[in-house]
């Protein structure tokens, strides 16, 4: 079927609605802090032939070119599919074989250009990686290779009739378990290791840092940061939330937001209403989240109030059946939560996206069914629907039928549009941006922040000469601490020295050592409860720089001043009193 119609119809929307769209959906209120200009690739000249011409303004931009745009344009602006294959028009003919059966193209420029994409999100594996089951296939590989794929895309998207706005391009990039890109960046520790330390600033420092290297690679838009309280045991949120206090996380949230938006990338605020609430995991099954709405109010939803006051250009819903709010409807197809909520009751006005929309939840409709579902609740941009074809298309017929109506899409396109001229404009970093020593700096000076010590000395050091282990998997870990520690100054031996013994990521009880002198947890800290040691430790990520923090404790050479920003059993959130 050819989805570009030889005479397109225009979208014919009078200008008093599009500027009621422009005044209540698309700008931030004027007190709220505008996001700085980005540093993504320089978009093409923003008035296409035919078009009004464009003023700086990207609210005024967006209506200019809204209503310039076809039905099918306008369906194809609000998906965000992902692709498979690492470069824009040349892929392997296994990657062109998973393109066809996703969107019966070879490559992810043909998909780009076929149905006239709003963007497309670059997927990936990690080694602990809780959202691995939605992640089909990875685009990335290294820094140079990823520019390569965004400029082919960018290339692609910039030939279409909504060209003149640059093409979305996001990842979730949030640092710790979820780090899509790990290869010659520089890699921040988690979200939970930046609770620990508890200094927005340094925050703030550091997802700068990152912001700048996510545009190097052309990369605008990161789905971060984690905005969920974590109130439960998670495994699929855990280290990825800033912590279990929602005034402290709040501050998190809205540094990381200003740093990425201070380097031009835009921040998704993740996952409304909030998934630390349930631990059970949206991508297989449809968690419920029971608590009252006083406790929504109290606890899950200020870090997403806090992100929005930050500027966050963009709001990411979830998979959660809400019984407070609107009980056996995900939020994702909430209307009451997204619209009612989210944007009545918290004051949104910018773009909310959907989770994965080949999670499990999401698939209990077809993907047109699905995504006009989500549109209609109030979100505006579709994101991994599982048949790109099927979805533009349910989503085409319902707008020509009235199923959809077209006012519900203007306002998302001219919404996915603003969003795109505010990232427009400034030319991205070199790529020699990346790994920068400043952005080293700054990723260490938050790992330092974080080490705590839940048990045992906060002065002396370690005594050396040490050995260290851990639990099954981890020997680029333990490699990254030997070389720390000796540069430190400690000898490290294979074996019969003081024990240091590392935990992470899927780790219980069993994977701790009795005999272990000190016992160190890289994800969250609750294994720590059943530790033996006489010296309980927690960085909360396995970076580089948060080994580096470790070394330089055990060395006697830093006095840890985190604290656990979740409680464990029997145990204080620092024995350092601070």
């Amino acid at each position: 079927m050819d989805l570009v119609s030889n005479s397109p119809r225009r979208a014919g929307v009078a200008l008093a609605a599009l500027t009621a769209v422009l005044l209540t959906g698309c700008t931030g209120e004027p007190d709220r802090p505008r996001p700085a200009p980005s540093a993504s690739p320089a978009a093409a000249d923003p008035t296409p032939s035919g078009a009004p011409t464009a003023t700086a303004d990207p609210a005024a931009r967006a209506a200019a070119l809204v209503g310039t745009l076809a039905d099918e344009d306008l369906v194809g602006q609000v998906l965000m599919p992902y692709a498979y294959g690492d470069n824009a028009t040349k892929v392997s003919t296994g990657s062109a074989a998973g393109n066809r059966a996703l969107a019966g193209v070879d490559t992810p420029a043909e998909m780009v250009a076929k149905y006239r994409l709003g963007g497309l999100i670059l997927v990936g594996f990690s080694a602990d990686d809780p959202t691995s089951g939605n992640q089909e296939t990875t685009n990335v590989d290294n820094p140079q290779q990823v520019r390569e794929l965004t400029t082919g895309l960018r290339d692609a998207a910039g030939k279409l009739p909504a060209g003149a706005a640059p093409l979305l391009i996001g990842t979730d990039q949030e640092y710790g378990v979820v780090t899509r890109i790990t290869d010659g960046v520089t890699l921040l520790p988690s979200p939970l290791a930046a609770g620990a330390a508890g200094d927005p600033a340094l925050t703030e420092a550091a997802w700068r840092a990152a912001g700048q290297e996510l545009a190097a690679m052309g990369i605008n838009l990161d789905f971060a940061p984690v905005a969920d309280v974590l109130v439960t045991r998670s495994t699929v949120i855990g280290s990825r939330s800033f912590g279990a206090d929602p005034k402290r996380a709040s501050a998190q949230v809205a540094g990381a937001v200003r740093g990425l938006q201070g380097a031009g990338v835009a921040a998704s605020v993740k996952h409304f209403p909030g998934h630390g609430l349930s631990a059970a995991d949206s991508h297989e099954e449809l968690p419920v989240v029971g608590q009252s709405r006083k406790v929504l109010d109290s606890t899950a939803f200020p870090p997403f109030s806090a992100g929005i006051d930050a500027g966050a250009l963009a709001v990411m819903s979830a998979h959660l059946d809400v019984t407070a709010v609107d009980p056996g409807t995900p939020a994702t197809f909430s209307h009451k939560l997204l619209t009612g909520v989210l944007r009545g009751q918290l004051g949104f006005k910018g773009v909310v996206i959907t989770d994965g929309m080949n999670m499990a939840p999401a698939k209990r409709w077809s993907p047109g069914e699905a995504a006009v579902r989500a549109l209609k609740a109030g979100n505006d941009l579709i994101l991994m629907p599982p048949n790109v074809t099927q979805a533009y298309d349910g989503l085409l017929a319902a707008l020509r039928d009235g199923s959809l109506p077209r006012a519900r899409l203007v306002e998302a396109v001219t919404r996915v549009l603003t969003m795109k001229f505010t990232l427009a404009g400034t030319p991205a970093p070199a790529m020699s941006t990346l790994n920068d020593p400043e952005h080293r700096r700054a990723a260490e000076a938050l790992a330092a922040g974080a080490v705590t010590v839940l048990r045992g000395s906060c002065t002396k050091g370690v005594a050396a000469p040490v050995t260290v282990t851990s639990s099954g998997g981890r020997e680029k870990t333990r490699d990254l601490l030997t070389q720390a520690l000796t540069a430190a100054g400690v000898k490290v031996v294979p074996s019969g020295g003081t024990r240091v013994h590392l935990v992470g990521y899927g780790d219980g009880s069993g994977d701790l050592a009795a005999d272990a002198a000190v016992t160190v947890a890289m994800d969250t800290p609750y294994v720590l409860a059943k530790a033996k040691s006489p010296t309980l430790l927690a960085t909360y990520s396995s970076s580089a720089a948060s080994m580096t923090a470790l070394a330089n404790v055990l060395a006697g050479r830093a006095r840890p001043t985190g604290r656990s920003p979740v409680p464990v059993s029997g145990l204080p959130a620092t024995t350092c009193g601070n």
